[in-house]
């Protein structure tokens, strides 16, 4: 007789095979499928999403660190089942027989929920990717608390251009950093701990070279802008006066335009810094310009600063400096109502309406249903029988809701607009006559009004009709100007100067 063959080892079961285990699998699977659909999705979309780095470098990989984890865990558990069995054998591992109805049935079941998993990952990847980059996800969603940054933006030139463009920019970095240091934004907004208003300028906005010029190109500003600006006095006939000008804006690389006007200022071939003493950077009591081309150092002080700013306090000039509102801009009282007179919103037949209207503007209201109740209350007690009145109340109205907002004490009163200089010093921060070098130079007077702009027609009537090419001097219908004030001495986007 022959002996029985012996019977080969037992291997013992794999502490893998354990449902945790495997739904683990499943999610590190889809985690894995997510990144790599972004990653393809990062590649070859045509715009660049700035927030598709974090979903791509940070949440998938975090579901795939909890899938892994998921699998662990279940080997654990079953290593620890098969150390300690349980009394009458061997712990029971997880087999499948598909003989078995019932094992059937449950690998369906998991198999179908895997493959509806998987598909919703990628959609629900792709739409994620969609409505992060949305402005209702920025304005809306996640930051309630900027209501008048919202309303604003939908205003301004750049109301097509998603709010994660310009604060953030394109890469998984800058989201990341911009994240870490808006930690407490997170807080202050869920306690209501916020500021109000909010502060500006933003300290650790990035660099405008890797944002605005990423449509914005320096090297091609060439040429001159024509722009008109009607106003109106603040008399009984609200008395119309409006300034034709051509804006010298210039280019910014020889061999592309003409070199200097405004954008003389950009960095391409200068190198612009400067000192400010208060938050906000109205107060510059120190230039320095250094030419890329020769290496020459000017540094213009104002006469009461002395010596160098503090280590790390000077700044680069870039494109916010100047414009600073880009998409956030709120109207003044004054220009809020000159448009609508323009534009026949507000009827220029109801006299003094310009000054009433502004006054009615710059009262102070608890909030916007009191606004609106004190704004047509000033308008009818005024108007009491005027049939343009009606929409001139409207027309109010809207212009506070557009540009006032009480709650968050926000309104042009509370933010510099640096564009120009009539209602805030802007250009003339620096452009004051006061700031000189060792030897007494200034850079450009702020009566040299040609250097940045040529005043083309002035005046009402057929004074517009009257073209100056080669520019004229600047007419102002209050009467002569005093030489040693500046525009924003009188003019303050008030009734103050008008």
């Amino acid at each position: 007789m022959f002996p029985a063959p012996a019977t080969p080892p037992r291997e013992p079961p794999s502490h893998f095979k354990n449902w945790l285990s495997l739904a683990g699998a499943i999610i590190a699977l889809g985690s894995l499928f997510a990144f790599v659909f972004l990653v393809a999705i990062d590649t070859f979309a045509h715009n660049r999403n700035p927030y598709l780095g974090i979903l791509t470098y940070i949440v998938a990989p975090a579901f795939l660190v909890l899938g892994l984890a998921l699998i662990i865990s279940g080997w654990w558990v079953q290593h620890r089942q098969a150390a300690q069995p349980p009394e009458g054998g061997e712990p029971r591992a997880l087999t499948i027989d598909l003989s078995r109805p019932r094992d059937r049935h449950y690998l369906l079941l998991f198999g179908s929920g895997a493959v509806v998993f998987l598909l919703m990952t990628a959609f629900g990847s792709y739409q994620t990717y969609h409505f992060t980059e949305s402005v209702e996800f920025c304005g809306e969603t996640c930051h309630g608390v900027m209501k008048p940054e919202f309303t604003t933006y939908h205003h301004s030139a750049h109301a097509r251009v998603s709010c994660a463009e310009c604060h953030i920019g394109s890469g998984a970095s800058w989201y990341v950093k911009s994240k870490i240091s808006g930690a407490y934004q997170v807080y202050a907004t869920t306690f209501n701990k916020y500021e109000r208003p909010i502060k500006t300028p933003i300290k650790n906005l990035r660099p405008a070279q890797e944002t605005c010029e990423r449509c914005h190109w320096p090297e091609k500003f060439t040429g001159n802008l024509d722009r008109t600006y009607m106003h109106y006095l603040s008399d009984k006939k609200n008395t119309p006066y409006t300034v034709r000008l051509s804006l010298r804006v210039g280019g910014g690389q020889p061999g592309e335009g003409f070199f200097g006007g405004i954008h003389w200022h950009m960095n391409v071939a200068n190198r612009v810094e400067y000192y400010a003493t208060d938050p906000q950077r109205q107060t510059i009591p120190w230039i320095r310009i250094t030419s890329a081309a020769s290496g020459e150092v000017r540094i213009y002080r104002t006469k009461d600063f002395q010596g160098e700013p503090p280590a790390g306090a000077s700044r680069v000039m870039d494109c916010i400096d100047c414009h600073n509102r880009p998409a956030h801009a709120y109207q003044t009282a004054n220009q809020a109502v000159e448009v609508d007179m323009a534009l026949g919103k507000i009827s220029t037949m109801l006299p003094y309406i310009k000054q009433t209207a502004v006054q009615a503007l710059t009262k102070d209201y608890a909030g916007m249903d009191q606004a609106f109740e004190g704004i047509a209350a000033v308008l009818r007690h005024k108007y009491q029988t005027a049939d343009e009145v009606a929409p001139a109340i409207a027309a109010v109205q809207r212009i506070y809701q557009e540009n006032f907002f009480p709650a968050m004490k926000a309104d042009w009163r509370t933010y510099p607009n640096n564009i120009g200089h009539k209602d805030w010093p802007g250009c003339f921060r620096c452009h004051d006559d006061k700031h000189r070098t060792v030897d007494g130079n200034v850079a450009v007077r702020s009566s040299d009004c040609t250097a940045c702009h040529t005043i083309l027609a002035q005046g009402r009537g057929e004074e517009l009709a009257r073209l100056a090419p080669q520019g004229m001097e600047f007419k102002h219908p209050g009467g002569d100007l005093d030489p040693d004030l500046l525009c924003s001495d009188c003019h303050n986007g008030g009734l103050q100067g008008k």
